[in-house]
């Protein structure tokens, strides 16, 4: 059954604009090099055109982690066990989110999102492929710690975080959000974490930018939606989507860049881009068994289990939650 309360979490001022969106895009448009955070990419229209993104030839990971799901759900369930809640960061995808329920038992499941509209719309999906399975969506900035409903808190938790989204963040925020999930799961957890590995910079590149424009809109989106909530002039038109590999930091880069001089207004305020200058929208770092396995232990998480596709391009790692000790 779907407990479909949508709790709402987001802190909003009078005229209902999130207060976070609006201080992360003024701060970021502010700097030497603009950024915005990718996490604001994800508003209900972004969510749907990631969801198309997933579906397109280039973008490899989605048909990799789905196929790690698909064939390796036994396996989930001996590593996890029976009568967990899963708590999943992000909205539920409609492929893999139900492999993992149909695969380990669960005892509830809690969807956390930014996007309330579509993680309600999701959350009814899967009430009706589970209609057994008590689901809480709880709208909140999952980059914060949140208080789970009281009908999970004495429940195992599972947490669970596909698609290489840990990899949108530079280190320090992936370590930071990987602490925060520790603490909104609690002592004794779990975590199942999609991470995305290195690879030739041609596939890497191609996925970010695929030929029918899909990402290049879904990046746009992003300064639609600045237009949209925060009385933004920005000329849409004149920017255009890059996507670079940059080995030095083993990521994908995103970037909105401007076609001609530009001038426009954001919250009131007023910015500048010369032509050729960018607003870095995301980043996409891809991972050894190294590299992940240090990110995770950073963040609070003891890897314990891992599955790779058939073409070794994507990972999905079991980490559990590190017990404090004060020796090294």
């Amino acid at each position: 059954m779907t407990q479909n309360r949508g709790l709402e979490l987001v802190d909003r001022d009078e005229q209902g604009v999130d207060r976070a969106f609006r201080e992360d895009v003024l701060e970021g448009l502010s700097e030497m090099q603009k950024a915005t955070p990718a996490r604001w990419l994800y508003d209900d229209a972004g969510s749907e055109l990631f969801e198309d993104i997933t579906q397109v030839e280039e973008y490899y990971p989605t048909r990799c982690e789905t196929e790690i799901l698909r064939a390796r759900g036994p396996e989930f369930a001996d590593a996890v066990g029976p009568g967990r809640a899963v708590v999943e960061f992000g909205s539920g995808s409609s492929v893999k989110t139900p492999l993992l329920l149909e695969a380990i038992d669960p005892a509830a499941y809690v969807p956390l999102d930014i996007a309330g509209d579509f993680l309600r719309a999701a959350a009814e999906d899967l009430g009706r492929k589970f209609p057994d399975l008590p689901i809480y969506p709880v709208e909140a900035d999952f980059m914060r710690r949140v208080e789970l409903p009281a009908e999970v808190a004495d429940m195992p938790k599972l947490g669970f975080f596909p698609g290489s989204t840990i990899g949108n963040m530079v280190p320090r925020t992936a370590v930071d959000l990987l602490r925060t999930m520790r603490a909104t799961l609690g002592e004794g957890s779990m975590l199942l974490i999609g991470m995305d590995l290195i690879k030739k910079r041609s596939v890497l590149e191609a996925a970010y930018d695929d030929a029918a424009g899909v990402t290049a809109s879904f990046n746009l989106n992003m300064a639609r939606r600045i237009n949209r909530e925060l009385s933004g002039t920005i000329p849409v038109e004149k920017l255009h989507h890059e996507a670079r590999w940059n080995d030095d930091f083993a990521r994908v880069e995103m970037h909105l860049v401007a076609n001609d001089d530009i001038a426009f207004e954001v919250a009131g305020r007023s910015f500048t881009m010369a032509k050729g200058e960018t607003i870095h929208t995301e980043n996409s770092h891809k991972f050894s068994r190294r590299s992940s396995n240090a990110l995770l232990l950073a963040g609070g998480w003891t890897p314990v289990g891992r599955w790779l596709d058939g073409k070794d391009r994507f990972s999905v790692v079991l980490a559990q939650a590190t017990v404090p000790r004060n020796a090294p």
